[in-house]
Formats: C-alpha cells, structure tokens, sequence
C-alpha cells in the first residue's frame, strides 16, 4: 500500500499535445472537508485506505495541491448532444490530473471534476455541485458492484465555495478514475474540424494504449470499432437487464472503452416502465429506458462516420450490424439468469416479454419483485408476489409457464437456484429517493447517510443486517423526483 505521495504517473494522453487538450490548473474550493471516499478505489492505485483520514487527502483533491509529477490537462472533443452535432464541447469543469500507473502495470486516470473553469467551460462557472458530486460517487461504485462496467469514483470533497444554480449552492469536487476519458466526441472533433493528422495520432495511441491485440489483426481499426461495438453492445444490455437509465447518451457521454461514464440525471427504475425518463429535460423522450438500445447504436454510427478515413464504409456497416443481436444474447442471457435458468430454450425470450408487459401494466417494482421470486421458485403464485398485479389471472398463467419452465431444467435443488438468482438479483439499489435523502443531510453537514449508503450498495446481492429500510419500495414523492442536468 502507498501514500498520496508514491503514486507514479506516466501522463501518456498529455504528451500528444496541445491540439488534444490544454493545460489548466485546478482552482481551489474553501474549506475543503472529506464527504465519502471509496476504498476500492483508492486499491486500483495501491492506495493505503488509512491516507483518507489526512488532512493532505482532502486538500489534494479539492485542488490546493498538485503532484509535481502531475500534468492536469483540459480534454477537447465534439460531440452529438440530443441529436444534434455541437462542434466543440470539452472538458467545462474536470481536469485529467494525470495517469498514474499501479503496481500490477494497469494505468488509471485521475479526473477531478468540479475543478474550475477552462477554455472549454463556455460560460460556465467550471463547478460541481455537493448533491450531483454525490450522486456520481455513489453511482459508479454501486454500478461496479452490479457488475456493469462504470468508470470509478474515488471520493467526495466538499467546502463553503457557492456556487449558484436554481439556487445557491455549495462546490464539491468528486474524484473519477477511469483507464481512458476518450469519448466517442473526441474522434468526432478531428474528423469534423478536418484534422486528418491528429485523427490519425488519435487513433494510433487508442489502440496502442486501449486495444493493444487489435495491432495484431490486417485492419486494426476495424478490429477496434468491432471490439467497441460489442463492448457496448454488453454495457447496454446490463443497463437494461438492471434497469438503469443513463438520461444523457449524448456521444461525448459515450466511453471508447464501453463503460458507464458522465453521470447525469441517471435513475435506476423502482416501478417498471419501458416509457421511463429520467432526465426532466429530455421533452421527447430521446433517452428514455426503452431507447437506450436503439440510442447505443445510433452513437456508434456517429463513431462509425469519423472512423471512415480509416475503415471502408461497407466494413463499418457491417461491424455495426453487429449490434443488435450481441445485445440481444447478452440481455436474454442475463435475464435467463435472473430468472434462475440456466438452459436455453427458443421461448425464453417471450415469456420475459410476457412478464414485463405484465409489471408495467401493474407498476411493478422491478428490483424487488425479481429478487423475491428467488425465494419463491417452488410456488411462484403466492401472495406476496401475485398481490402486486392487477391482472392477476395473466400473472396465475405466466407463473404457471415458468414453473413448467422451471420443471424442464436438471440444475440442482430448489436452495441452489435461489442462491444462484440471489447472486445476481440485487435487494439493494441506488433508487433516486435514497441518493436525495443522503444528499439532504450531507448539504446540512452530516456525511454519515453517504457513506452508510455507499457500504450498502457496495454489496448490493447479501442482505446486510440492519439494512431492511434500504431495500423497502420507495414512497410515493420518492418516484416522482425530478433530476436535471444541472450539477
């Protein structure tokens, strides 16, 4: 384990230079004070969990100091934002401190965010909000625990700085640990501002640093858009099979690596609801849970146009229609498994669809009914599960079909079915009411709710003594919160 002070850096993204980012220092936030820190994440960079508790902790990541070996830098890129192509984004409020490498060779970037404006803010004051900071903390380390591949939060730092918002409030800055920061939009910039140079040098350092075994293969670019392909292909259907909603799949948003990344006005869903937006800005719906799937695709075909002086366009037409159906086993496999089934059988997909259309006709808890029919694979009909629908006849006969499914398959006893669904059935997730409650008490100076919170969801498939009123359905104002990009 290492001290702040031992951490190596290798800076490989800063050294392409100026036309990929500009150099900026972080801006300081008063007072700075440790709101949560994460120590799995801290154990990516070999990070002693004991350097959380030093007051240098918290004055390094609000930006009062800066490793000498650091090299913080603003990211430029483009990028389609609800559809429409906006030509130069960039970082606005985060800075890559650097890239430090671990002990086991792996690289992790260091991205503070909230860290002040740069020449990419546009207008903007260049701050992150306490409540939005904690909400990013606790959604990559609760994703990551549900097994979806997120970028990392490492911890929370908040202080007296106002900022001002709807209203005033209070600067924080969380810190993000990803291996890249490379968007779909930073392809976009260079291809649409006709840079055909640093494109290439783009190009050439994502696959040297990112997709090393695609060098080995005659077109190494079209190997790493097909491994791009089918790595979001898998991302987004684990989004789907657990039920979360991004709200902002813009392609700036989108990871070259596949991973949950830019966290907005994200929601897991409580009630099912394939209509469901979380983004109170999104007016039309474009990002909502049921088009997450078509949205995915869409944004690689934006990748796939600024990749065109590199790959043939029939090649990336091709690689594209990869999409749909690695989504499509990669999500029928999960809920097989969420199911309890562990054989495949050609009418699965449907009697998922049946159950589905059953729970949003009925406002079904998503989380809470599959989990729950963990512990009732030998008599699914029961009460406590048919009492939450209001076509109980439809749910008698779909329950009787997955029972005579159930039947068909030779895996072991009834106790190991159950263990196996509870694996992968969480009773614990990050649901919109829990993040605001912790959030209130931490903007009147309590952490303890936070950080309560994050040690839950950190082990989201055990029940946890104790911890009942974590995997209760919310109240009825808790499905009803509005959440904004604003942060």
């Amino acid at each position: 384990m290492k001290a702040l002070d031992e951490l190596t850096f290798d800076n490989r993204f800063a050294r392409l230079g100026d036309a990929f980012s500009t150099s900026v220092l972080p801006e300081p936030i008063a007072d700075p004070r440790l709101v949560v820190a994460s120590t799995a994440a801290m154990a990516l960079l070999d990070l002693d969990p004991a350097q959380a508790e030093l007051p240098v902790f918290a004055e390094i990541f609000s930006g009062h100091k800066l490793w000498a070996s650091a090299d913080a830098r603003a990211m430029v890129y483009s990028g389609h934002q609800f559809g429409s192509y906006n030509p130069r984004l960039g970082d606005g409020r985060g800075l890559l401190l650097g890239e430090v490498y671990n002990d086991a060779g792996e690289h992790w970037d260091l991205h503070l965010k909230g860290a002040g404006q740069t020449p990419y803010s546009r207008m903007g004051d260049g701050r992150a909000v306490l409540r939005s900071s904690i909400r990013e903390f606790l959604a990559s380390e609760a994703l990551f625990a549900l097994g979806i591949p997120s970028s990392r939060a490492l911890c929370v730092v908040g202080s007296n700085t106002p900022v001002w918002r709807e209203k005033q409030e209070r600067a924080a800055m969380v810190m993000r640990v990803a291996p890249s920061h490379i968007r779909f939009g930073s392809f976009e910039y260079f291809f649409y501002t006709k840079q055909p140079d640093q494109l290439k040098i783009l190009g050439e350092h994502v696959l040297a640093m990112h997709f090393p075994e695609c060098l080995e293969q005659p077109e190494p670019y079209l190997a790493m858009f097909r491994e791009i392909v089918a790595r979001n292909a898998e991302l987004i259907a684990k989004w789907q099979a657990y039920g979360f909603c991004h709200g902002v799949m813009n392609t700036d948003n989108m990871s070259i690596l596949g991973i949950t990344f830019d966290f907005g006005p994200f929601a897991f869903l409580d009630d099912f609801d394939q209509n469901f937006v979380c983004n109170h800005s999104d007016h039309e719906g474009r990002y909502s849970f049921s088009n997450q799937v078509p949205i995915g695709q869409w944004n690689l075909s934006a990748l796939a146009q600024a990749l065109t002086p590199f790959i043939s366009v029939e090649a990336l037409r091709e690689a594209l229609g990869m999409f749909l159906p690695l989504y499509q086993a990669h999500y029928l496999d999960l809920m097989r498994r969420r199911l309890g089934l562990t054989t495949a059988e050609d009418d699965d997909a449907t009697l998922i669809e049946r159950l589905l259309k059953l729970m949003q006709n009925s406002g079904v808890d998503y989380t809470l009914f599959l989990r729950h029919l963990g512990n009732e694979t030998g008599a699914v009909s029961t009460a406590r599960l048919r009492d939450d629908f209001v076509d109980i006849k439809g749910f008698d006969t779909w329950a009787a079909d997955y029972q005579a499914r159930i039947a068909r398959e030779d895996d072991g006893s009834e106790e190991q079915r159950r263990t196996r669904m509870h694996a992968v059935n969480p009773l614990y997730i990050l649901r919109n009411y829990l993040a605001q409650k912790a959030i209130d008490a931490a903007e009147d100076g309590n952490y303890e709710e936070v950080r309560r919170l994050h040690k839950v969801l950190s082990n989201p498939f055990e029940e946890q003594p104790g911890m009942a009123s974590y995997a209760e359905r919310p109240p009825e104002w808790g499905k009803h919160l509005e959440i904004s990009c604003s942060s």
